[in-house]
């Protein structure tokens, strides 16, 4: 929690305390990662200070700068159909600029002029252990540190009608709000039984469950890992259910400047981000990149 630049890590107790991490580690990193039982213990001991938190405390990202980011495309049977493709046989996977991630609650930046920007809650998996070529998605699972709900901003027209990947349209800062916590698997559960939805002003947009993934978390990291190697504070987002702007009919309802975009995970939480249109705003034409 704290300004861009200056957060300090934190837990949220059983309770809901939210209790201070400086002394147990400085950053959510990869390091980490791969010994939070070490910070279990830490929160179970009782010691750690209490943090005074207050309306308007800012949440950071809980993975402050992944090492990649992997997406997956067209992962719901129902976005699939709304987009009018086939379903795939196997996963469709794009890259997304670490420099795209933000805090759960920081202002979407849209490209200056864009009415192609488009929604995506979902299931972002936080990779703890090293993962290379693996088969079984049983053992798959076994890397993942823990689990974060995403946001997956995308503009369309830059992902479909500007050539090249879809990578040009999903990069942009600010277009992967992440959080506002990291939740571990123990926490979580069935990774397949989790509930996510949007809305944008208050209207419902998105309502899915990640039972109705085409391909599963262990699926999808094992795929992955046999085509890249899965390190610790890498992050994978799986997929989105339909409801998408895209998928609508005309006029399609794409974000525009001051909109307000909510996201609900359940255990995994709450996003609530404010869109911004630099062309209409010129205080924002300057770089947001790194303000996790």
């Amino acid at each position: 929690m704290g300004a861009p630049g200056r957060e300090r890590p934190v837990a949220v107790a059983p309770d809901g305390t939210l209790l201070d991490l400086a002394t147990v580690c400085d950053d959510l990193g990869p390091a980490l990662l791969c010994h939070l039982t070490e910070v279990a213990r830490a929160v179970d001991g009782g010691d750690l200070p209490v943090v005074d938190a207050h309306d308007g405390m800012r949440w950071g990202s809980p993975l402050p700068r992944p090492g990649k980011v992997v997406g997956i495309g067209l992962n719901y049977a129902d976005h699939a159909a709304e987009a009018g493709a086939d379903l795939p046989t196997e996963p469709v996977v794009f890259l997304k600029a670490t420099t795209s991630v933000c805090g759960p609650a920081d202002d979407i930046r849209m490209l200056a002029g864009s009415s192609s920007t488009d929604y995506e809650v979902e299931l972002g998996v936080v990779v703890g252990t090293t993962l290379r070529d693996e088969t079984d998605p049983a053992r798959a699972l076994e890397a993942v540190a823990g689990y974060v709900l995403a946001h997956d901003v995308s503009d369309r027209a830059m992902q479909l009608d500007h050539g090249g990947t879809w990578t040009k349209g999903k990069s942009a800062d600010t277009f992967c709000p992440l959080g506002p916590w990291l939740v571990t698997p123990d926490e979580v559960g069935d990774p397949a039984a989790l509930r996510l939805r949007l809305s944008v002003n208050g209207e419902g947009r998105q309502d899915g469950t990640t039972a109705d993934m085409v391909f599963g978390v262990g699926e999808v990291l094992a795929y992955v890992s046999r085509l890249m190697t899965l390190e610790p504070g890498d992050l994978v987002i799986t997929g989105t259910p339909a409801g998408v702007a895209m998928g609508r009919a005309e006029p399609r309802p794409y974000l525009r400047h001051g909109d307000v975009v909510e996201l609900d995970g359940g255990v995994l939480g709450r996003q609530r981000s404010r869109v911004v249109d630099p062309a209409a705003h010129p205080a924002h034409k300057q770089s947001l990149a790194g303000t996790q």
